[in-house]
């Protein structure tokens, strides 16, 4: 049976091809030893690069989305729990929002031209691995898709969130705390729900014509959905909410 042996180490993108405007960054890659299969070296090979964040250099001093683009400045990432203890660097919420600084042209869908439906100015929340990572002007900004943004927040607080597209927003009914037999559940142990109460939908997606589709569901509607799709969130008064597109809802209970 083959084996192999994984190793990290880093190389230096100076020994990298350079795309002008992109400074050198480190990367790390991943370095697998030869495989053996009945005693016989099969060789060895390198793995894939893992994707370092770019570095615009200080000369450019614009950055332009195209298409149906948008570049949003990344907020800082929370450096203290809600009861003030500091966090380490590895325990930091990856932020998933940010304020609209460009935006593209739009795109042409059948005859009809569609713009941007979001504004410059604008506090976004994003999907979680949307869009490149770039640092320019000396803060991070993201590059993405339209379509990769959840939601505008228009409050300090995601219940608010208003829901792009073909997204909606649902506040997550509470995780049983016992089982059918009264036994107290740990918090590792609960069974992460998947229903809940629609709270906001978006206007639809674009049809091949530009036109907006309404969704389905409405607000106030009790819903199941896949329990491993969309964006988890936690509001100010400590409900859990998530906002997910209407595919990933199953059913409508009642």
């Amino acid at each position: 049976m083959a084996t192999a042996q994984l190793t990290a180490s880093s190389i230096s993108a100076r020994n990298l091809p350079l795309f002008k405007g992109f400074t050198p960054s480190t990367a790390r890659v991943l370095s697998v030893a030869p495989l053996r299969q009945g005693g016989l070296g099969l060789g060895p090979f390198r793995g894939l690069v893992v994707k370092a964040s770019a570095t615009i250099a200080p000369k450019y001093t614009t950055l332009k989305p195209l298409g149906d683009r948008v570049l949003v400045k990344i907020n800082a990432s929370e450096e203290k729990t809600v009861g003030g203890i500091l966090l380490p660097t590895s325990a930091q919420t990856k932020p998933q929002g940010g304020e609209v600084v460009a935006v593209g042209e739009g795109k042409t869908l059948g005859k009809n031209k569609v713009d941007i439906s979001v504004k410059t100015g604008t506090q976004v929340v994003y999907s979680k691995y949307a869009g490149t990572e770039v640092e320019f002007n000396g803060s991070k900004h993201l590059i993405l898709k339209e379509d990769d943004i959840v939601g505008i927040l228009e409050t300090d607080d995601v219940k608010d969130i208003k829901p792009l597209n073909d997204r909606v927003l649902i506040k997550v009914v509470e995780a049983e705390t016992t089982t059918a037999g009264g036994l107290l559940l740990t918090e590792s142990s609960k069974e992460k729900p998947s229903i809940g109460t629609v709270v906001a939908v978006g206007p639809g997606p674009l049809d091949g014509e530009g036109k907006r589709k309404p969704l389905s569901i409405t607000p106030g509607n009790t819903v199941m959905y896949s329990k491993y799709a969309g964006n988890d969130f936690k509001g100010a008064d400590g409900s859990d909410y998530i906002a997910l597109r209407v595919s990933d809802v199953m059913a409508v209970l009642s």
